[in-house]
């Protein structure tokens, strides 16, 4: 089957899936590669800002993975969804292969916001709405794995995932509009109603990495779908061998 005859149902199949992962992984991880390499050439050569000096060059790194740790948890919640509602056979494996996924980009987007926060408001951590409410988004990811990990029955810890994904999911739009609500230490949006509130010569950088961080999530994402399809294979199998008579 060509990718351009390739249906979204037809992905349902694990045997599909995995043929279509063999042929989309090396493109999707060679234009990661390539987008990320122009990026981080535009954030190094990036002016310094006139009040942040290089320290501003942190962003670079920070917002992406702050984006993306919102974005993956949206994407388990759809996963979720199909988990409950559609009875995808793929769903719970794309939310259990996202997980931890989107821990590492919640940890990397904490850690990067204290180095920058230490120069610039004198102190690693303040508990400010934004970081704390990523705080406990990274807390969430660690305990959809312990679940996952948990639980034996992969249907009943799907389903429990799912329920937990769906409750987590009140705490994106705290994240995203905390700086609004609260009178908080983190800096606003970079895009509003009038545009963005950066200069170009930082904007096009910052958006070439989300860019590069987006699509190292998705090949990362694919891939670790990949080998939880192989996983639970080999389980299936050892489970008949296990059940077939001496």
């Amino acid at each position: 089957m060509k990718l351009a005859d390739l249906k979204l149902t037809d992905l349902a199949n694990p045997t599909r899936f995995l043929a279509f992962t063999a042929r989309v992984l090396p493109w999707l991880a060679a234009a990661t590669a390539i987008v990320l390499a122009v990026g981080l050439y535009q954030a190094w050569t990036a002016p310094d800002d006139y009040q942040q000096g290089a320290t501003v060059k942190i962003m670079f790194i920070h917002v992406p993975n702050a984006w993306l740790s919102m974005f993956v948890w949206g994407v388990m919640t759809m996963a979720a969804l199909g988990t409950l509602v559609w009875r995808h056979p793929l769903a719970d494996v794309a939310a259990k292969a996202a997980a931890p996924i989107g821990a590492a980009f919640t940890f990397l987007a904490l850690v990067t916001g204290s180095l920058w926060g230490r120069p610039m408001w004198g102190t690693f951590w303040q508990w400010d709405a934004r970081l704390t409410s990523v705080l406990i988004l990274f807390l969430m990811y660690l305990g959809l794995i312990a679940l996952w990990r948990a639980v034996e029955d992969p249907s009943r810890a799907a389903r429990a995932a799912a329920i937990l994904t769906l409750v987590g999911a009140i705490n994106i739009p705290i994240i995203k509009f905390s700086v609004d609500w609260w009178n908080t230490l983190h800096q606003g949006s970079i895009f509003t109603t009038s545009g963005s509130t950066l200069d170009k010569a930082f904007l096009i950088p910052l958006l070439i990495m989300a860019l590069g961080f987006t699509l190292l999530f998705f090949t990362l994402h694919l891939a670790a779908m990949r080998n939880e399809v192989l996983r639970r294979r080999v389980r299936s199998l050892q489970m008949m061998q296990a059940q077939r008579p001496a």
